[in-house]
């Protein structure tokens, strides 16, 4: 399948979008995208799963192809809820996850409501805990206002062309080759009238609402899980080391994978790694030649 299918569906009166690879007799594979991102980062991934799997791959509210919330502060629970929403409208009883950062938290808090919805479950650098007490609650309340209000007064970033916003992904991570931010970009941005390119991800996600899970409320929905679950880490990630953390002791059935020389975008910085990483897991054969992302110059 040289490209996927554009679908929608409703969640609390969104029109969310995702992009269906076809393959619907296979086993169900749901690929959920990091924050400030998009469903097409996973193309290179999906391209070579397809012909085991049937791949979803969800634009998370406010994000990508789907409609920004108003008045929301984009919490994990309203996420957890579009996850229900796409269950249902695909007409799947369950699935295997493969979380990217936000997406990973997505997933794993899915998994941890819903464990017998799950059947295995992969995380890219998105499982961590915060190890600092919480702000008093006052002070909570004013950091978020604040940030709203800076948000309300926020300009944002125009681009005359394609190429300048890519040029703009690969400061953000130097692994990107010219030819996969030039990718990211045509489907992270969208053209307004003006001709100028914008981000499509809605800005108010930056606000940090203080009516979060805490540390122990995301522990007790990990302890629920019961599938097979992966976590991925890159060594050169800003998120701290799983194990170091002890993050594996709050899971029934978990193993960790470090890769050596990735930072946080795992799936770009060693997509050979992680694809076989994925394969060996998910139980997928493995590649009779090298990854051919699809994507020029990848």
């Amino acid at each position: 399948m040289a490209e996927p299918e554009d679908r929608f569906y409703e969640s609390q009166g969104l029109q969310l979008h995702y992009v269906d690879w076809g393959n619907e007799s296979a086993p169900p594979l749901i690929l959920v995208h990091g924050g400030l991102d998009h469903c097409r980062n996973w193309d290179a991934i999906a391209r070579e799963l397809q012909p085991h799997f049937h791949i979803m791959a969800p634009d998370l509210r406010g994000h990508g192809d789907s409609e920004w919330a108003k008045g929301s502060s984009y919490s994990l629970t309203d996420n957890v809820y579009d996850m229900t929403r796409l269950m249902q409208f695909a007409g799947l009883q369950d699935a295997a996850f493969v979380g990217h950062s936000m997406g990973g938290m997505v997933a794993l808090a899915y998994a941890g409501t819903y464990p017998e919805k799950v059947s295995r479950l992969i995380v890219l650098d998105g499982a961590f805990l915060s190890g600092s007490q919480p702000a008093p609650i006052h002070e909570q309340m004013s950091r978020w206002i604040d940030q709203l209000d800076r948000i309300s007064e926020h300009q944002e970033s125009t681009f005359r062309t394609i190429e300048e916003a890519a040029k703009r992904l690969s400061t953000r991570n130097k692994r990107l080759t010219s030819a996969l931010a030039l990718h990211l970009a045509s489907y992270g941005v969208r053209k307004g009238a003006d001709g100028l390119y914008r981000w499509k991800f809605d800005h108010y996600q930056r606000a940090r609402a203080p009516y979060r899970l805490s540390p122990e409320d995301y522990v007790a929905l990990w302890t629920r899980i019961t599938c097979p679950t992966l976590l991925m880490w890159g060594d050169e990630s800003f998120l701290s080391d799983p194990e170091a953390a002890g993050l594996l002791a709050h899971f029934k059935s978990a193993e960790l994978e470090k890769i050596a020389g990735a930072g946080h975008w795992l799936h770009h910085d060693r997509l050979d790694v992680v694809l076989a990483s994925l394969r060996r897991f998910l139980g997928a054969p493995e590649a009779a030649l090298a990854v051919d992302s699809g994507i020029t110059g990848l």
